[in-house]
């Protein structure tokens, strides 16, 4: 099917993507385009914009705006579709007021001319579709403007759902967002997963482990750079010298939320692993998460995580995330079990 150009004197011109709008052309199909592209704005079926297609593909240029054509030669263009079908289509063109009909005397459709130029056409005229030019351009870019915001935000949330499944795998948020990512959402229900999806990545982190900023004044003085360096150099070496595991007698007097859920004495680090691994499932963990934690790190470091998450209590608004951000995530290196266990011991509660 030819692509052609109808050239019509108007007084407003329309227009077209990717060509610099001329003052006595509008490019029809550019105007097609428009409109297939936003087709479900005003109700119409790709079988619609099969006909519409069909209609234009028979103006021809510097012969108006009118088809010409007989029924059954433009179901014959539009791929053999029957006659009753090709009358609804047009009619609902009709309601939309995309198109008009001038009906002949006899139903047929032809042209005549006076002796001084005057003309009459009887047919199906595609006019005004041609004067709401404007009107579909706008719209259709309106779609392709959501369409695309869409596609962005769709981006943000699975950056924010591979976050999570880093910290943990096993959150059913993952699987429920997934699922409803399958769907075609809307931009304003595509905002409210992405803000969901935040949330829930900033249950992950909490005040616990966060290192305290070190001021520096605006000058350059030696003396608060040798001071500020002496300072990192003394947590580097109390971090080197508190690695090693605290002892049972420790952990247990200290966590007393974990303690007094044990049904015996806990003497023995098997002792404390077995209570650990009864605490994670009541805690959110999985019991398989637990299992790889222990791989990863060792068994006294994972129970001891058990014990002062336990502890530390609303503090942490998500177990299962903060367990594995610090056993086998990101926070890994992180995680002290002796100097926590020190600082709980100092304060009167929870640090803030």
């Amino acid at each position: 099917m030819t692509f052609t150009k109808l050239s019509i004197k108007r007084k407003e011109t329309y227009p077209v993507p990717g060509e610099a709008p001329s003052t006595n052309e509008t490019n029809v199909w550019a105007i097609f385009r428009a409109l297939r592209d936003s087709h479900t704005q005003f109700g119409l079926r790709p079988g619609h914009m099969q006909t519409l297609q069909a209609l234009l593909s028979f103006l021809k240029p510097g012969h108006g705006e009118t088809v010409f054509a007989s029924n059954s030669e433009i179901c014959r263009r539009v791929g053999g579709i029957d006659e009753r079908t090709l009358r609804r289509h047009i009619d609902r063109f009709l309601e939309l007021g995309f198109m008009t009909r001038h009906d002949s005397p006899n139903r047929k459709r032809y042209r005549v001319r006076s002796s001084d130029g005057q003309c009459i056409s009887y047919g199906v005229s595609l006019s005004p579709l041609i004067e709401r030019a404007n009107e579909l351009l706008a719209v259709a870019q309106e779609v392709e403007n959501r369409r695309r915001d869409c596609i962005f935000i769709r981006k943000q949330i699975l950056t924010k759902l591979a976050q999570l499944e880093e910290f943990c795998p096993e959150s059913p948020f993952i699987s429920e967002v997934r699922k409803t990512l399958r769907r075609k959402l809307s931009v304003v229900e595509y905002r409210a997963l992405l803000v969901k999806a935040e949330t829930e990545c900033d249950t992950m982190s909490t005040a616990v482990d966060t290192p305290k900023a070190t001021y520096l004044p605006a000058n350059d003085g030696q003396n608060d750079r040798h001071l500020s360096k002496s300072e990192k150099e003394d947590k580097d070496l109390e971090r080197r010298e508190t690695t090693e595991n605290p002892k049972i007698r420790t952990l247990t007097t200290v966590c007393n939320e974990a303690t007094a859920f044990a049904t015996n004495m806990l003497r023995t680090w098997d002792d404390v692993d077995h209570h650990a691994r009864t605490l994670a499932p009541m805690m959110g963990i999985h019991t398989t998460t637990y299992e790889k934690a222990k791989t990863a790190i060792g068994a006294q470091k994972a129970s001891c995580a058990i014990f002062i998450m336990l502890q530390l209590g609303n503090r942490i608004r998500n177990f299962g995330a903060y367990f594995h951000s610090i056993t086998l995530g990101r926070r890994v290196n992180q995680f002290n079990p002796s100097m926590l266990l020190e600082r709980l011991a100092s304060a009167e509660g929870p640090p803030a």
